[in-house]
C-alpha cells in the first residue's frame, strides 16, 4: 500500500497547543493520554477494537515536508522556533494498546500514550479518528455476522460509504470482526479481504431476455454463476429462467459447479422459501440462495425466524455506515504526566455529568477469564505496575464503587494491553489480517450470551482495582489534586 503523509489530519488546536508547550517551556514534558469510549453502539453488550494497524502505519510515517510547514506558516500564528521544531520531527515515545478484534467495553482504556507532550498531543486526531471508526465497523459487523447465525455475510456497501477510505477500511473492519468478504476490489488489493461479485440487475437489462442475461453468464463463467433473478418478476420468470440457464450449461448432477441465485427486493422470506422449493423440484438442492437489500442484524434475525431459506447475505449501506448508530465515542484524555524526577502524577478531568469523569494514572487492563468454561468474568483496570494474583479470590465491585458485587475465583488474569511502539520504535509484531480474524472469533466465544444479546444485554463488569479507585477518590475529594 502507498505511505500517506498524514501528519497534518489533526485538529488545528494540536498545533497551536504544540506551538505554547514549546513556548512555555514545556516541550519535552511526559504525559499519558488514554483512548477510551463510554457508550456501546446499538445499546448493545459489546464493541470490537479495530484500527490498530492504519495507527502503527500513521505513527510510523510522522513527519512535517517543507511544503507542510510553509502552509503552517503562512497561518501566521506561529513562532519560527517551532517551526523549526517541526523539520525534525518525530514521534519519540510509547504507545501500548488492545489487539485488534478483541471484545471492548467502556471506560477501559483501550490504548494508552506516552510521549512528548507535543508529540503526544498531535497524533490524538488520527489515532482517535482511526479506532472510532473501524471499531465501529467491527461491532456493527459482528452483530450482523452473529444475526446470520454462520450464514456468509459479505460487505456491499462501497458505493454508500463515507468516502473511500469508509469503504475500504470499512471492508477491512467488517471482515476481522467475521464477515466473509466485500464487494470492494481495492480492499481486497491493500488488505487481502477477498472481494467478490457477480452482475448487477444492469446485466440483465443489457440482453434481449433474462433469459439469455443467464445463460451467457453460465457460458462466460463456467466454475461458479449466481443469477441476479429480481430484475423483473422472481417467481414467475427470475428462478426459471434460472434453473433453465444451469439446465442448458451445467444440469442437476454437476455438484462441482457454485451456482447460486441472489435476490435483492420484495419480501425476502417467502421468496426464498418458494425459490427454494422450485430449486429442489428441478434438481438444485445445492444451488445456494443469497439475500441483499437494506439488510442489517434486526431484519436478518426477523427474515430468519420467519423461516427464510437464505446460505448468506450481502449487507451494505447499514453495515458500511452502521446506519443505526453511525458515530463511536472514542476520545483521548489527559491520565498522568511525570515529573523531572520520572514520577507518574495521576491527572483527572472532573465533570457534573458523572460519565464524563475519567479515570487517572498510567494504567492497564486485566481480563479475568473462568479456568472452567474459558468465559470472561470481568475486566479489571489497574495502575500500570499491579499484577492480578489469580491464585487468590479476587472482589469486584459494583460500578459505582460503593459495595463489593462479587468474589471470584478459579480465574485466571490475563493482560490484555500490549506495548506497540517503544522510544519511537515498533515493537510489537503486527498480525497479518488473517491472524486478527480468527482472533476475534475466538474472543468472541469468550462472551456470554447474554452479554451478545440485541436487546438488553447484560452489563459486562468493568472495575477499578482498589488501588486505582483509592487513587481515583482521593482526587475527587480534593478537587482533581492529589
Amino acid at each position: 500500500m502507498t505511505e500517506k503523509n498524514y501528519t497534518l489530519l489533526c485538529d488545528f488546536y494540536e498545533l497551536t497547543m504544540g506551538n505554547g508547550y514549546l513556548l512555555s517551556g514545556k516541550k519535552d514534558q511526559i504525559c499519558y493520554f488514554d483512548v477510551f469510549f463510554r457508550h456501546i453502539p446499538d445499546n448493545g453488550g459489546y464493541a470490537v477494537t479495530a484500527g490498530l494497524q492504519q495507527v502503527i502505519e500513521y505513527v510510523q510515517n510522522l513527519h512535517f515536508s517543507e511544503d507542510d510547514i510553509e502552509f503552517l506558516r503562512g497561518k501566521g500564528v506561529f513562532s519560527e522556533e517551532f517551526l523549526s521544531y517541526l523539520k525534525d520531527f518525530r514521534f519519540t515515545g510509547d504507545i501500548w494498546a488492545i489487539p485488534e478484534g478483541t471484545p471492548v467495553f467502556p471506560h477501559e482504556p483501550v490504548l494508552t500514550v506516552r510521549a512528548k507532550a507535543p508529540e503526544a498531543q498531535l497524533v490524538e486526531t488520527f489515532i482517535l479518528l482511526s479506532l472510532n471508526h473501524q471499531s465501529l465497523i467491527a461491532t456493527k459487523s459482528s452483530r450482523i455476522v452473529r444475526a446470520a447465525k454462520g450464514r456468509a455475510v459479505s460487505e456491499f456497501g462501497s458505493r454508500r460509504a463515507q468516502g473511500a477510505d469508509g469503504a475500504v477500511l470499512g471492508a477491512r473492519a467488517a471482515y476481522i470482526a467475521g464477515a466473509a468478504g466485500t464487494a470492494c476490489a481495492l480492499s481486497d488489493k491493500e488488505y487481502g479481504v477477498p472481494a467478490g461479485g457477480t452482475m448487477a440487475h444492469s446485466w440483465v437489462q443489457m440482453f434481449d431476455s433474462e433469459y439469455e442475461a443467464f445463460d451467457t453468464y453460465c457460458k462466460i463463467y463456467p466454475k461458479a454463476a449466481t443469477l441476479l433473478v429480481d430484475t423483473y418478476n422472481v417467481l414467475k420468470d427470475g428462478v426459471p429462467d434460472a434453473i433453465k440457464a444451469f439446465d442448458n450449461n451445467f444440469g442437476p448432477d454437476r455438484r462441482d459447479v457454485k451456482l447460486g441465485i441472489r435476490i435483492d427486493s420484495g419480501d425476502i422470506a417467502y421468496l426464498s422459501r418458494r425459490s427454494r422449493e422450485m430449486l429442489d423440484k428441478a434438481g438444485y438442492p445445492h444451488c445456494k440462495i443469497v439475500a441483499s437489500n437494506s439488510l442489517d442484524e434486526f431484519t436478518i434475525r426477523d427474515i430468519l425466524n420467519q423461516g427464510a431459506c437464505i446460505d448468506a447475505f450481502g449487507v451494505g449501506e447499514r453495515l458500511i455506515t452502521s446506519k443505526s448508530e453511525p458515530v463511536f465515542d472514542g476520545v483521548y484524555k489527559l491520565a498522568a504526566v511525570e515529573d523531572e524526577h520520572g514520577k507518574i502524577i495521576p491527572k483527572i478531568k472532573i465533570s457534573e455529568n458523572t460519565s464524563k469523569i475519567t479515570n487517572p494514572h498510567f494504567k492497564t487492563v486485566y481480563r479475568l477469564f473462568d479456568r472452567k468454561t474459558g468465559k470472561a468474568l470481568a475486566d479489571q483496570i489497574c495502575v500500570y505496575d499491579e499484577v492480578i494474583d489469580d491464585n487468590k479470590p479476587l472482589e469486584i465491585f459494583d460500578p459505582d464503587y460503593t459495595w463489593k458485587r462479587k468474589t471470584l475465583s478459579d480465574f485466571k488474569a490475563v493482560k490484555l494491553m500490549k506495548q506497540i511502539f517503544k522510544d519511537g520504535e515498533l515493537v510489537y509484531e503486527l498480525p497479518d489480517i488473517e491472524e486478527i480474524k480468527k482472533y476475534c472469533a475466538e474472543q468472541m466465544e469468550t462472551l456470554w450470551d447474554e452479554v451478545t444479546r440485541f436487546e438488553n444485554p447484560h452489563e459486562y463488569y468493568v472495575d477499578l482495582s482498589e488501588k486505582l479507585w483509592q487513587v481515583k477518590k482521593d482526587m475527587l475529594d480534593n478537587n482533581g489534586r492529589r
